[in-house]
Protein backbone atom coordinates (compact mmCIF):
# COMPACT_ATOMS: atom_id res chain seq x y z
CA UNK A 1 0.00 0.00 0.00
CA UNK A 2 1.46 3.28 -1.31
CA UNK A 3 0.46 6.36 -2.17
CA UNK A 4 0.31 10.19 -2.66
CA UNK A 5 -3.32 12.00 -1.82
CA UNK A 6 -4.92 14.78 -1.72
CA UNK A 7 -7.81 15.07 0.15
CA UNK A 8 -10.53 17.87 1.06
CA UNK A 9 -13.41 17.73 3.14
CA UNK A 10 -16.77 19.55 4.11
CA UNK A 11 -15.95 19.75 7.61
CA UNK A 12 -19.60 20.35 9.00
CA UNK A 13 -18.87 20.09 12.46
CA UNK A 14 -16.78 23.01 12.49
CA UNK A 15 -18.61 24.55 9.15
CA UNK A 16 -16.00 24.84 7.45
CA UNK A 17 -13.22 22.80 5.21
CA UNK A 18 -9.92 20.43 5.29
CA UNK A 19 -7.68 20.02 2.91
CA UNK A 20 -4.78 17.26 3.39
CA UNK A 21 -1.90 16.21 1.33
CA UNK A 22 -1.12 12.59 2.53
CA UNK A 23 1.55 9.85 1.88
CA UNK A 24 1.17 6.40 2.96
CA UNK A 25 3.51 3.80 2.26
CA UNK A 26 6.95 2.55 3.63
CA UNK A 27 10.52 3.64 4.95
CA UNK A 28 13.52 2.86 3.31
CA UNK A 29 14.14 0.63 6.13
CA UNK A 30 10.58 -1.60 5.94
CA UNK A 31 7.89 -0.67 8.19
CA UNK A 32 4.63 1.05 7.48
CA UNK A 33 3.91 5.20 7.66
CA UNK A 34 1.65 7.49 6.75
CA UNK A 35 2.65 11.14 6.44
CA UNK A 36 0.34 14.22 6.68
CA UNK A 37 0.08 17.78 6.01
CA UNK A 38 -3.36 19.59 6.33
CA UNK A 39 -4.92 23.27 6.49
CA UNK A 40 -8.48 24.02 7.62
CA UNK A 41 -10.80 26.50 8.66
CA UNK A 42 -13.71 26.45 10.65
CA UNK A 43 -16.22 28.84 11.97
CA UNK A 44 -17.28 27.03 14.75
CA UNK A 45 -16.79 26.75 18.07
CA UNK A 46 -15.23 30.29 16.91
CA UNK A 47 -13.77 31.35 13.51
CA UNK A 48 -10.15 29.91 13.27
CA UNK A 49 -7.50 28.94 10.82
CA UNK A 50 -5.53 25.84 11.76
CA UNK A 51 -2.37 23.81 9.81
CA UNK A 52 -0.69 20.61 11.47
CA UNK A 53 2.08 18.00 10.21
CA UNK A 54 1.28 14.16 11.30
CA UNK A 55 3.94 11.49 10.87
CA UNK A 56 4.10 8.04 11.79
CA UNK A 57 7.15 5.23 12.54
CA UNK A 58 7.24 1.86 13.43
CA UNK A 59 5.32 -0.89 12.73
CA UNK A 60 1.96 0.13 12.16
CA UNK A 61 1.30 3.68 11.75
CA UNK A 62 2.40 4.67 15.23
CA UNK A 63 2.32 8.26 15.67
CA UNK A 64 5.68 10.07 16.17
CA UNK A 65 4.59 13.51 16.14
CA UNK A 66 1.79 15.76 15.16
CA UNK A 67 2.76 19.64 15.06
CA UNK A 68 -0.24 22.02 14.81
CA UNK A 69 -1.06 25.66 14.85
CA UNK A 70 -4.11 27.97 15.00
CA UNK A 71 -4.94 31.45 14.57
CA UNK A 72 -7.92 32.66 15.57
CA UNK A 73 -8.93 35.80 17.66
CA UNK A 74 -7.34 35.59 20.38
CA UNK A 75 -4.23 35.25 18.71
CA UNK A 76 -2.46 32.30 17.90
CA UNK A 77 -1.34 28.98 19.23
CA UNK A 78 0.99 25.93 18.79
CA UNK A 79 1.37 22.36 19.93
CA UNK A 80 3.89 19.98 19.48
CA UNK A 81 2.77 16.74 20.70
CA UNK A 82 5.39 13.76 20.66
CA UNK A 83 5.42 9.72 20.96
CA UNK A 84 8.98 8.34 21.58
CA UNK A 85 9.61 4.89 20.53
CA UNK A 86 9.23 3.92 24.44
CA UNK A 87 6.06 4.89 24.79
CA UNK A 88 6.09 7.79 25.97
CA UNK A 89 4.13 11.22 25.09
CA UNK A 90 5.24 14.86 25.54
CA UNK A 91 3.29 18.00 25.15
CA UNK A 92 5.40 21.32 23.92
CA UNK A 93 8.54 19.09 25.70
CA UNK A 94 6.37 18.35 29.40
CA UNK A 95 6.17 14.52 30.25
CA UNK A 96 2.48 13.20 29.77
CA UNK A 97 2.23 9.97 31.89
CA UNK A 98 -1.83 9.76 31.57
CA UNK A 99 -1.20 9.14 27.68
CA UNK A 100 0.89 6.05 27.98
CA UNK A 101 -0.32 3.16 26.03
CA UNK A 102 -1.91 5.31 23.43
CA UNK A 103 -0.22 5.00 20.05
CA UNK A 104 -2.50 7.42 18.20
CA UNK A 105 -3.07 11.03 18.47
CA UNK A 106 -6.68 12.62 17.16
CA UNK A 107 -6.90 15.34 16.08
CA UNK A 108 -10.49 17.38 16.86
CA UNK A 109 -12.47 17.74 13.45
CA UNK A 110 -10.06 15.98 11.70
CA UNK A 111 -11.21 12.86 9.51
CA UNK A 112 -7.21 11.85 8.51
CA UNK A 113 -6.55 10.89 12.18
CA UNK A 114 -8.80 8.04 12.26
CA UNK A 115 -6.67 6.39 9.60
CA UNK A 116 -4.33 5.01 12.04
CA UNK A 117 -6.18 2.39 13.65
CA UNK A 118 -8.02 1.70 11.03
CA UNK A 119 -5.19 0.52 8.78
CA UNK A 120 -2.76 -1.19 11.56
CA UNK A 121 -5.98 -3.53 12.34
CA UNK A 122 -7.06 -3.29 9.05
CA UNK A 123 -10.54 -2.60 9.70
CA UNK A 124 -11.00 -1.24 5.84
CA UNK A 125 -10.96 -5.11 4.67
CA UNK A 126 -12.03 -7.41 7.71
CA UNK A 127 -13.86 -7.89 11.07
CA UNK A 128 -12.90 -7.13 14.09
CA UNK A 129 -13.41 -4.95 17.20
CA UNK A 130 -10.61 -2.84 18.76
CA UNK A 131 -10.43 -0.51 22.12
CA UNK A 132 -7.80 2.18 22.22
CA UNK A 133 -6.29 4.78 23.93
CA UNK A 134 -5.69 8.15 21.98
CA UNK A 135 -3.88 11.34 22.70
CA UNK A 136 -7.08 13.52 21.85
CA UNK A 137 -6.62 17.19 20.88
CA UNK A 138 -9.33 19.37 21.21
CA UNK A 139 -9.48 22.24 18.17
CA UNK A 140 -9.36 24.98 18.08
CA UNK A 141 -8.04 25.48 22.02
CA UNK A 142 -5.04 22.68 21.54
CA UNK A 143 -5.94 21.09 25.05
CA UNK A 144 -4.83 17.35 25.02
CA UNK A 145 -6.60 14.45 26.86
CA UNK A 146 -6.64 10.48 26.94
CA UNK A 147 -9.79 9.40 25.00
CA UNK A 148 -10.88 5.38 25.14
CA UNK A 149 -12.21 4.67 21.81
CA UNK A 150 -13.43 1.64 19.90
CA UNK A 151 -13.21 0.71 16.47
CA UNK A 152 -16.05 -2.02 15.13
CA UNK A 153 -16.08 -3.13 11.84
CA UNK A 154 -19.63 -3.22 10.18
CA UNK A 155 -19.27 -4.47 6.84
CA UNK A 156 -17.16 -3.88 3.28
CA UNK A 157 -18.58 -1.11 0.93
CA UNK A 158 -19.51 -1.66 -2.92
CA UNK A 159 -16.38 0.90 -3.69
CA UNK A 160 -13.96 -1.72 -2.04
CA UNK A 161 -13.99 0.42 1.39
CA UNK A 162 -15.62 -0.45 4.69
CA UNK A 163 -17.85 1.29 6.89
CA UNK A 164 -16.12 1.04 10.78
CA UNK A 165 -18.54 2.36 14.28
CA UNK A 166 -16.33 4.59 15.92
CA UNK A 167 -17.48 4.73 19.59
CA UNK A 168 -15.97 7.21 22.26
CA UNK A 169 -17.71 8.51 25.67
CA UNK A 170 -21.20 7.96 24.91
CA UNK A 171 -21.06 9.22 20.88
CA UNK A 172 -21.14 7.17 18.13
CA UNK A 173 -20.74 7.14 14.08
CA UNK A 174 -20.92 4.84 11.49
CA UNK A 175 -17.52 6.13 9.61
CA UNK A 176 -16.97 5.07 6.10
CA UNK A 177 -13.52 4.63 4.86
CA UNK A 178 -12.09 4.05 1.10
CA UNK A 179 -10.31 1.06 0.00
CA UNK A 180 -6.71 3.11 1.16
CA UNK A 181 -8.65 3.33 4.85
CA UNK A 182 -8.94 7.00 4.17
CA UNK A 183 -12.26 8.61 5.43
CA UNK A 184 -14.76 9.31 2.88
CA UNK A 185 -17.80 9.87 5.57
CA UNK A 186 -18.15 10.67 9.23
CA UNK A 187 -21.42 11.31 10.19
CA UNK A 188 -22.08 14.67 11.75
CA UNK A 189 -18.45 15.71 11.27
CA UNK A 190 -17.45 15.66 7.94
CA UNK A 191 -18.24 14.54 3.91
CA UNK A 192 -15.11 13.90 1.46
CA UNK A 193 -15.13 16.65 -1.59
CA UNK A 194 -14.74 14.65 -4.75
CA UNK A 195 -11.42 16.06 -6.68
Amino acid sequence: MTGHHVLTWDVTASGGLETAWVEIGHDPAGPAVLRGRGRAAGREPEPYWLSYALETTGADFVTRQLTVRVEDAHGSRELELRRSTAGGWTVDGGARPDLEGALDCDLGLCPLTNTMPVLRHALHREPGEHRFLMAWVSVPDLTVRPSRQTYTHLGRTAAGGAVVRYASEGFAADVEFDADGLVTEYPRLARRIAP
